[in-house]
């Protein structure tokens, strides 16, 4: 369900064909990662949008056969890594469907959301898609984090950024937006990171 404006072949694209990943998109993983500390061996991690499955490799090679991986999208993803692991569930289907939601196995640990909206060139019309994407994988954070766990999630700058950041922040200890250097210049995507989650009846 990832979606980025088309480009030719850049650094990074280069970069992760080199290193077997199917999408550039793994080195802003990378760099949250490692900025923000969000993976950890042992960790059940949920990937949200997960297709073509850079993340959820990415994921998978960071947990080292511990923990358990989650991935969601409505495309069927058919990296080999992923198919042979142990400690490695697909889920096809609507991320923002109920009966998606019942076929997943909480509580997670990370609930990570690398998921866009089919873009128009519209901006005001994806901004919007992209905010309601947003609100469904926060709501679904409701349901399924651990608590005191992480989010991590994409969204389109110049719509509802600040209204939903503002939403991330009542349910965690700490909320800020981030754009990684391997975001398209042209990208107007940052993400947004919220560590230590609150659930509801821990709310002052």
């Amino acid at each position: 369900m990832s979606n980025e404006y088309s480009q030719g072949p850049d650094f990074w694209a280069t970069k992760a064909r080199k290193e077997g990943y199917p999408a550039r998109s793994v080195y802003k993983l990378q760099e949250i990662d490692e900025r923000f500390r969000l993976i950890r061996r042992g960790m059940r991690i949920l990937d949200l949008g997960a297709a073509p499955g850079s993340w959820s490799l990415y994921a998978l090679k960071a947990l080292k056969g511990t923990g358990f991986l989650t991935s969601v999208d409505l495309k069927a993803l058919s990296l080999p890594a992923l198919s042979r692991a142990a400690n490695f569930l697909a889920v096809q289907g609507d991320l923002l469907a109920e009966a998606t939601f019942e076929s997943l196995r909480g509580p997670y640990d990370l609930i990570m959301s690398d998921a866009a909206p089919d873009t128009t060139g519209n901006r005001t019309v994806d901004t919007g898609r992209s905010a309601e994407i947003a609100r469904g994988v926060l709501a679904l954070a409701e349901r399924l984090l651990a608590p005191a766990g992480s989010l991590l999630f994409k969204l389109f700058q110049g719509g509802e950024e600040r209204d939903i950041l503002a939403e991330v922040r009542e349910r965690f200890e700490s909320a800020r937006n981030f754009k990684p250097k391997a975001s398209r210049k042209i990208s107007f995507e940052t993400y947004c990171i919220g560590l230590g989650f609150r659930p509801s009846g821990d709310r002052g």
